[in-house]
C-alpha cells in the first residue's frame, strides 16, 4: 500500500477514470461550450475595459456582454441562415425550371455558338454524348448541387444555434467564462511543467495565433462575402445571400477566392445585355478582392502571420469533423499546432 508504483498506478488509473467521466458529460455539450469559450475569448477585451468602467464588478460586465451578444451576434446569424436556406431552395426552383422549360430539342440551340455547337457534335459522334443527355446532366447536376446547397444552410443554422437548449447552455456558460475565464486559464498555466516566463509567452503567443486566425482570415472572409452579396443585390441578381456566404467561403482559398463567385456573374451580366451591370460587377469584384490586402493588415493587430493554405483546410476538415463549430475549431486547431511546433523548435534549438 505505501509502495511508489502502487500509488502512481492508482494515482493513474483514478485520472482516466475521471477524464473518461468527464468526457462523458461534456460530448453532449461540446457544440455550446465550445462556442462559449471562444466567444469569451474573442470578447475579453471589451470584458476588461467594462470591468474598469464599473470599479472593478466583473460580474456587471459580463453580465451586460451575457445580455448584449445574443442580439448583436447570434440573432443575425441565425435570420441569415433562414435567408440562405429559402434562397438556396428558391434557386435550386429556378434552375430546375431554366432546364426543364429548354425542353428536348431547345437546348439543340446552343448548335448555334462557335464553341458549344462542334463540342457536342464532337461528343455526339465519338462518345454518344448528344444534346439530350447534356439536358439530362444539367438538370440532374444542377439539382443536386442546389439542394446539396440549400441542406448547408439549415445545417448552418443548427449547427451554430443547436437546439433551444444548446443556446441556452452556451448563454449561461458565456457569463461565467467571461467573468472567470482569465482565474481559469491563470490555474491551468500553473500545471503546465514550463518555466514562468517561458509559459507566458507561450500562452501569449497562442492567444495572438489565434486573434490572427479570427481577425485576419475570418472577419476578412466575411467581409468580402458581405460586400459580394451586396454587389448582387445591387446589380438585381437572385439569391444574393446565398452567393455572398459561398464568397465568403471560397475568400478562404489561396487562390481565386471570392473572384469565384463574382467573375461569373459579370459574364451572365454581359450575356443577357446588361452591360451597364455588368461594368459595375466587374469594379466592385475588383474591388472586394484587392481589399484583401487593405483590410487583413487592419484586423491584425498581432505579428503572427497564419498561412491561408492552413485557414482553408482547416475550415474545410473542421467543418466535416465537427459541423458549423468546426469553421472556427479546425483552423484554430491547425494553426495553434503549427505555431506550437515553431515555438519549440526556436526555444529548444540549439545555440547557433
Amino acid at each position: 500500500m505505501d509502495s511508489l508504483f502502487y500509488r502512481r498506478v492508482f494515482a493513474v488509473v483514478t485520472a482516466a477514470i475521471v477524464v473518461w467521466l468527464l468526457v462523458r458529460i461534456f460530448t453532449p455539450f461540446f457544440g455550446p461550450i465550445v462556442w462559449a469559450a471562444f466567444l469569451a475569448f474573442m470578447l475579453y477585451p471589451l470584458h476588461e475595459r467594462w470591468t474598469r468602467r464599473f470599479r472593478g464588478r466583473a460580474g456587471w460586465s459580463a453580465a451586460l456582454i451575457t445580455v448584449l451578444t445574443p442580439v448583436a451576434i447570434l440573432i443575425p446569424l441565425s435570420i441569415i441562415g433562414a435567408v440562405f436556406a429559402a434562397q438556396a431552395a428558391e434557386l435550386a426552383g429556378r434552375a430546375q425550371g431554366f432546364v426543364l422549360g429548354l425542353g428536348e430539342g431547345g437546348i439543340t440551340d446552343f448548335g448555334r455558338y462557335p464553341l458549344i455547337g462542334p463540342a457536342l457534335q464532337w461528343l455526339e459522334e465519338n462518345a454518344g454524348f448528344g444534346a439530350p443527355e447534356l439536358r439530362d446532366w444539367l438538370l440532374s447536376s444542377g439539382q443536386t448541387f442546389l439542394k446539396w446547397g440549400a441542406s448547408i444552410g439549415g445545417n448552418i443554422v443548427v449547427g451554430a444555434l443547436g437546439t433551444a437548449l444548446g443556446f441556452g447552455i452556451a448563454i449561461v456558460l458565456l457569463y461565467f467564462f467571461v467573468r472567470d475565464g482569465a482565474a481559469w486559464v491563470t490555474r491551468c498555466k500553473r500545471m503546465i511543467p514550463m518555466q514562468p516566463a517561458r509559459r507566458d509567452e507561450l500562452f501569449d503567443h497562442l492567444a495572438q495565433v489565434t486573434r490572427a486566425v479570427v481577425y485576419g482570415s475570418g472577419i476578412t472572409a466575411l467581409l468580402q462575402g458581405a460586400a459580394v452579396g451586396i454587389g448582387f443585390a445591387i446589380a438585381g441578381l437572385p439569391s444574393y445571400v446565398v452567393f455572398g456566404v459561398l464568397a465568403a467561403l471560397l475568400a478562404l482559398l489561396p487562390f481565386g477566392g471570392a473572384a469565384l463567385v463574382w467573375i461569373p456573374a459579370a459574364l451572365y451580366l454581359a450575356a443577357v445585355g446588361r452591360w451597364g451591370m455588368a461594368i459595375f460587377m466587374l469594379i466592385w469584384g475588383v474591388g472586394v478582392s484587392s481589399s484583401d490586402n487593405v483590410i487583413r493588415p487592419m484586423l491584425v493587430s498581432s505579428r503572427a502571420q497564419v498561412s491561408t493554405l492552413t485557414v482553408f483546410i482547416g475550415v474545410l476538415g473542421g467543418a466535416a469533423a465537427f459541423g458549423a463549430i468546426g469553421l472556427i475549431v479546425g483552423p484554430l486547431v491547425l494553426t495553434l499546432a503549427a505555431a506550437l511546433l515553431d515555438y519549440m523548435d526556436e526555444k529548444m534549438a540549439p545555440p547557433a
